[in-house]
């Protein structure tokens, strides 16, 4: 008896290429906790074991019956078999060998005996316009052979003469089915489903095609693909699905070998607990593909209730409208998986756990999401069009720090291509091993390479970010592996080389931007805290390529752009980000905050309701609010430079009505009770006469400052 499983009930509101030279050493179904990096192998043992067996398959072929269908009819050598007009009945075990046609008719499966009744369609040819062409009414267990250098056809009805039954497909089964043989069967389900089963359903060696107006292969408790064949079309539902929502350990599906193809409107591959996919190939395309946009209709490439688990030598391909791969919780252990989608690449409820083997997310919206996202080895490559690699609590305001989401990268190789955040954590980032390079967003406005509403915490492995802004959240300075954050002073295109050295020129790292990028943020254990290094924009890379970042390169002929300070956040973004306190759920959301800019202008703009005020005549400065909901408010501040040129500017203010600020971007904030001083960050202090730049921040309590002044430096 298995042992018993917890599993979910519904999902839970809201897991390599190294390149050595920066590798450092370092239902009744119950709601629960999912495996985590669970194998196929751990799943399965969970499950309960299919009925097929090695002794199912053998058999004395000199004790056969045969069945002879005439066109219209039949004739048989057994006095288990009965034939009525077109309708041809067997009452009993054993094993029967059906050839000839049968234009418009059905052969009914009708025991109560012990036994298997194994039908070995030798070139069978059944049609029936009113009903299955094979109906098992009732059996302890049936096996359909595809006899060996013969193609045998099932084809039902576009209606059913009574539906007051679940008899919907073209092989029908009540008891547990196998399907089999070295041959091919082609079945044609013109009413519903193709294949169904209220028991099992195992395909073994079979070369098996099914077309379906509905579900192509269904089976209540679970569906088994050993071997084989297996191509399956759907016009109006789901390719493959088991449906069991009343015991834990039953409605699954399980690919073990073989080959399935699944072209389905619906959902390509779709089970109740598990799908489980440890061996073969399986190619599934959904709703149309990537190209579509999902409808109300899932069309999701492979999907489970409880947990997909990928693993051992499985070959998956997606190519969804829908989410390419949905389940509460996802495992992937091995094998390779390469997904396309116009959603999610891979999409968890819970927990997504990548250990192993080669996953590729070629198009997406976003491309991993989860409550909990890990990798911890593998070669993962993702593209996204929104976020690219997610952890988000559903439910949960967008600006508030979520204790429970959260990326951890641990192992592995990943390279993230994306167009909003790279990686991008409700809750919190954590780097720990492996190697991340961040292709990230060239539109700035508070979207980076790395996004954390909590903590960014580096603490080994090796992190190269780049992107507008590389990193909308300063990490952890002290406990953690050294890191360092630079502006490179403007927009640099695409093909852009970026170098870190030592001051004394020792190159620790290149890099080659596949997309225009301003900032960067690297770290390695060849980094050391609060050391100087220098960035160099220009000269050559050369070595092992992993999304851009080079294992060699040469700063000859490169240009030195800025020298920082490792644990210094000097790259851009929002420098007061993650937020400490957040408006309340159903509050208006707060206007995302823009990219910092530099341009020529000669006046400062003047916001009603807010104070101007000068401060020397080296610049001045401007207060607008600009969102306000009920115990907070967001506000943007304008510094113009004076006649003459600056290098640096602070601005200061006095909140008078207990205000506090908890974020800003784009500016250095401090406070001291209710005075607030605001100075300017490495790439936006230096304006021309008439420049101007700006910053943001994000507080509690209401209205505007006081006298607000700005001082040059």
């Amino acid at each position: 008896m298995p042992s018993p499983r917890l599993r979910y009930a519904a999902p839970v509101a809201a897991t390599v290429l190294v390149i050595a030279c920066w590798q450092g050493a370092g239902t009744a179904m119950a709601a629960t906790t999912a495996l985590a990096a669970a194998t196929p192998t751990d799943v399965m043992a969970s499950n309960a074991p299919n009925h097929d067996s090695a002794a199912d398959h053998s058999w004395d072929a000199a004790q056969e019956a045969t069945v002879t269908l005439t066109g219209s009819g039949a004739s048989s050598t057994s006095d288990q078999v009965a034939v009525s007009g077109s309708t041809v009945r067997i009452a009993g075990a054993g094993t029967y060998r059906l050839s000839g046609s049968l234009t418009n008719g059905t052969v009914v499966v009708d025991t109560t005996a012990a036994g298997i009744v194994r039908l070995v369609l030798d070139g069978a040819k059944i049609t029936n316009s009113s009903g299955p062409a094979l109906n098992v009414v009732a059996a302890n267990e049936v096996m359909v052979v595809a006899s060996a250098g013969t193609t045998s056809t099932l084809t039902d009805g576009t209606t059913y003469a009574s539906t007051a039954t679940e008899t919907n497909a073209a092989l029908f089964s009540a008891a547990d089915l196998t399907v089999t043989g070295t041959g091919t069967l082609q079945v044609t389900g013109r009413f519903k489903d193709g294949i169904a089963s209220k028991g099992g359903l195992v395909v073994d060696s079979a070369a098996v095609t099914v077309t379906a107006a509905d579900d192509g292969l269904r089976g209540r408790e679970y569906v088994v693909v050993n071997s084989g064949n297996l191509q399956v079309t759907s016009t109006g539902g789901d390719g493959v699905k088991a449906t069991d929502d009343t015991d834990a350990t039953r409605g699954y599906v399980w690919v073990n070998g073989g080959t399935v193809t699944v072209t389905a409107s619906g959902d390509g591959i779709s089970a109740k607990t598990d799908t489980v996919l440890s061996g073969g190939t399986t190619n599934v395309k959904t709703g149309g593909g990537s190209g579509v946009t999902p409808g109300e209709t899932s069309a999701k490439g492979v999907k489970a209730d409880v947990v997909v688990a990928i693993g051992g030598t499985a070959n998956v391909t997606a190519n969804s409208s829908d989410d390419a791969v949905h389940s509460a919780a996802v495992s992937i252990t091995g094998g390779t998986v390469s997904l396309a989608t116009n959603d999610d690449g891979v999409h968890a409820d819970n927990t997504l756990e990548i250990t192993g083997g080669t996953v590729t997310v070629s198009t997406s919206f976003e491309a991993l999401e989860g409550l909990k996202v890990t990798i911890a080895g593998g070669t993962v490559k993702v593209a996204s069009r929104d976020d690219a690699i997610n952890a988000v609590e559903e439910g949960l305001n967008e600006f508030a720090v979520s204790q429970n989401a959260i990326i951890t990268v641990s192992g592995g190789s990943v390279v993230v291509n994306s167009s909003v955040d790279g990686l991008d954590s409700n809750g919190r980032i954590t780097i720990s091993g492996g190697t991340l390079v961040v292709n990230g967003p060239t539109q700035g406005g508070g979207e980076g390479a790395m996004d954390a509403n909590g903590t960014l915490a580096i603490t080994g492995g090796t992190l190269l970010a780049a992107a507008t802004i590389a990193s909308t959240s300063a990490p952890a300075t002290s406990g953690g592996q050294a890191w360092v954050s630079a502006s490179l002073g403007s927009s640099r295109a695409s093909g852009t080389v970026v170098h870190v050295a030592t001051t004394s020129g020792t190159r620790i790292a290149s890099y080659r931007s596949s997309k225009a990028i301003q900032s960067v943020i690297f770290s390695s254990n060849q980094l050391s805290a609060n050391q100087s290094y220098d960035i160099y924009v220009g000269g050559t890379v050369s070595g092992t390529e992993l999304g851009g970042l080079f294992s060699g390169g040469s700063t000859t002929g490169a240009t030195k752009v800025t020298t920082v300070k490792a644990n210094t956040h000097t790259g851009g973004g929002w420098g007061g980000w993650p937020p400490f306190s957040t408006p309340s759920a159903g509050t208006p959301p707060v206007t995302t905050p823009p990219t910092s800019t530099v341009s020529p202008t000669t006046t400062s703009p003047t916001v009603p309701g807010n104070t101007t005020l000068p401060g020397n005549t080296a610049c001045t400065a401007t207060y607008a609010t600009t969102n306000q909901w009920d115990g907070g408010f967001q506000a943007d501040v304008t510094v113009t430079a004076g006649t003459a040129s600056i290098s640096g500017w602070t601005v200061t203010w006095i909140y008078t009505s207990g205000q506090t600020v908890t974020q800003s971007w784009n500016a250095t904030v401090t406070s001291s009770g209710s005075n607030v001083a605001a100075s300017n960050v490495a790439f936006n202090g230096t304006l021309a006469p008439g420049a101007r730049t700006s910053f943001g921040l994000i507080g509690t309590g209401t209205g505007a400052p006081g006298t607000v002044s700005c001082t040059a430096a």
